[in-house]
């Protein structure tokens, strides 16, 4: 069962947002519910890659088991400073690497996270399923050079290319971490 969490009305939430959520597994859904608390609690005006792979290291064992246990230690270190403080560089502009200028977005994600969240849901489709799952996700945010989410994975030293070629090779959902 879906919890219920109160929708925040500091972070709009347009068609978009309905059409972007309605396509996950409740275990992603609960990764888009807490990385949009995050964002608020954070200050930031949408939620981005950063706090999607934060949230997805919490709450999403399939993902989480990607990543060995120090790997998510360092992970999980760095994004707790930088949603102390160490991000407000991020707080003042909006994350959009490699995004065509003058499309429209989507109200309340960066235009990467809601590249990334169309991405995923692109991936479970290919696969046959319906619903968005958090590796889904994870192999998108690992591919979007550029992203918030590359950044905060290179500087803890994970090599996102590494990362995508175990999630291809081990498939969606497979076996546990490197």
């Amino acid at each position: 069962m879906r919890p219920r969490i109160p929708r925040q009305s500091a972070v709009d939430h347009g068609p978009d947002h309905v059409e972007i959520e309605g396509r996950l597994t409740e275990e992603l859904a609960s990764v888009v519910a807490g990385a949009r608390r995050r964002a608020l609690r954070d200050g930031d005006r949408q939620i981005d890659t950063a706090h999607l792979l934060h949230t997805l290291l919490e709450y999403d064992p399939g993902a989480r088991a990607v990543f060995d246990g120090s790997q998510v230690a360092r992970l999980l270190g760095y994004l707790v400073q930088r949603s102390i403080g160490y991000g407000l560089r991020w707080q003042i502009g909006v994350e959009d690497a490699g995004v065509v200028p003058g499309v429209p977005g989507t109200p309340g994600w960066s235009p990467v996270a809601a590249r990334a969240m169309n991405q995923a849901y692109d991936r479970a489709v290919r696969r046959g399923e319906g619903r968005t799952r958090g590796v889904d996700l994870l192999a998108v945010l690992v591919s979007a050079a550029g992203s918030r989410a590359v950044e905060v994975l290179g500087k803890v030293g994970i090599d996102v290319g590494a990362v995508a070629g175990w999630i291809t090779e081990c498939g969606v959902g497979g076996g546990g971490g490197r």
